[in-house]
């Protein structure tokens, strides 16, 4: 493994692509294709007007002409023809390597069914000759990563996972994920972008259609934040000498219209939604912070004390100004509310358990760094499947994924 290991890690809002080593993506771009015809046709088989295809910001930008869909939902690939062809421009436009010279890693979500890490290393393989591959779980490469930051290293933690599609929470035990214990939440980021939107919807803010959902995003990207207590937070926009509004100014890109917008309280409201979902939605009524308690309490009770020490924050989600101390704050209550009730019942006085919450520097792209860090340690050798082992027994070796040090 002469050259450095390709990383393409895939979620449902943005890809992170790049080379290993670097402590960023080269490229970090939306997992959307826009294609003109019917999807169905493998790279393998392309012709030329196969080749008529969009990603990221480009697909998006060609949506009047081709039709524009999104190959991860929830963090799963959910058309293997689309995420393929998006593979191939990734490797040849953006990264312009020859995939034959080079070991590549994929990600995967918690859970991932065993049939589609074959199906990953048969296009892989298969269709593009890749020199060898690795498919690791997201939550045990963003805890790996954090390491890079601090003196105890350990891969034992609790990671929260947000992005546009999914949340997850993940106890790891040693480097191996607790399955039993995962917890899946049907909220994430693009559910803010869809409360932002309503809200302009609400007060006919004249956006066209098709670039609501865009100014939304770029809304929530800019001045959603956490506040301390929805409460107290209502009551200082209502006071008529408020601060907290803010004003949005951009172009229409369907109409190329001047856009000013007075943004009000959705700036809290969205991301809101963590904490108070049952006011704020019919999807899901259980805030964050209990989610993750239930998670560590279901986990064996010797690694409990070591999963509350040391949660950490992975995804664009998490990066809501005062997301971490609110669900810092949130954690410490439930936790102190348990240890008194077990006080007044037994009358012995328990150990105190400390809640720690970590946002490492890399926390948009925590998943991507720890692949980097791991893909450029001395280990990674040793769980790589190698294209002489897949031609000899096939698409199953994909199926064992071999955690670090396996």
């Amino acid at each position: 493994m002469d050259k450095p290991v390709v990383i393409f890690d895939n979620g449902s809002g943005y890809s992170k692509i790049g080379l290993a080593g670097n402590n960023e993506p080269n490229y970090i771009i939306p997992s959307a294709i826009a294609c003109r015809e019917v999807v169905g046709v493998p790279v393998s088989r392309m012709q030329c007007e196969d080749l008529d295809y969009f990603i990221g910001d480009e697909a998006f930008r060609n949506q009047q002409t081709h039709n524009l869909s999104f190959p991860v939902r929830e963090g799963q690939v959910n058309n293997w023809d689309e995420i393929e062809r998006y593979w191939q421009r990734s490797i040849y436009s953006l990264m312009r390597v020859e995939p034959q010279e080079h070991v590549f890693m994929l990600t995967e979500p918690p859970m991932n069914p065993p049939e589609n890490r074959e199906q990953m290393a048969e296009i892989m393989f298969e269709t593009f000759d890749v020199a060898g591959l690795y498919i690791g779980v997201q939550a045990v490469l963003a805890l790996f990563g954090c390491n890079s930051y601090k003196d105890n290293k350990t891969l034992t933690g609790t990671v929260i996972d947000s992005g546009d599609g999914v949340t997850h929470i993940i106890p790891i035990a040693h480097g191996y994920v607790i399955s039993s214990c995962i917890k899946h939440i049907p909220i994430a980021g693009r559910d803010i972008t869809k409360y932002v939107v309503k809200a302009l919807r609400d007060r006919k803010e004249q956006i066209h259609p098709e670039d609501i959902m865009d100014v939304g995003r770029e809304i929530k990207e800019k001045f959603c934040y956490v506040c301390k207590t929805m409460e107290s937070e209502v009551k200082k926009f209502a006071d008529p000498g408020s601060d907290k509004f803010r004003i949005y100014e951009g172009v229409g890109k369907t109409t190329g219209t001047p856009l000013r917008i007075k943004v009000g309280t959705e700036r809290f409201l969205g991301p809101e939604v963590f904490f108070s979902p049952g006011k704020l939605t019919k999807d899901w009524d259980k805030p964050l912070d209990e989610c993750v308690d239930t998670t560590i309490q279901n986990c064996p009770i010797d690694l409990r004390r070591d999963l509350y020490s040391n949660i950490v924050l992975s995804g664009g989600t998490t990066l809501f100004n005062n997301f971490n101390k609110r669900l810092g704050d949130e954690m410490q209550r439930r936790i102190d509310d348990r240890l008194r009730k077990y006080r007044e019942t037994s009358g012995r006085e328990p150990q105190p358990i400390k809640c720690s919450i970590f946002s490492p520097p890399t926390q948009r792209y925590a998943v991507w760094y720890g692949a980097s860090q791991f893909a450029s340690s001395s280990d990674f050798k040793n769980v790589v499947h190698t294209r002489e082992q897949y031609l000899e027994y096939g698409p199953s070796i994909a199926r064992r994924n071999v955690v670090f040090g396996g």
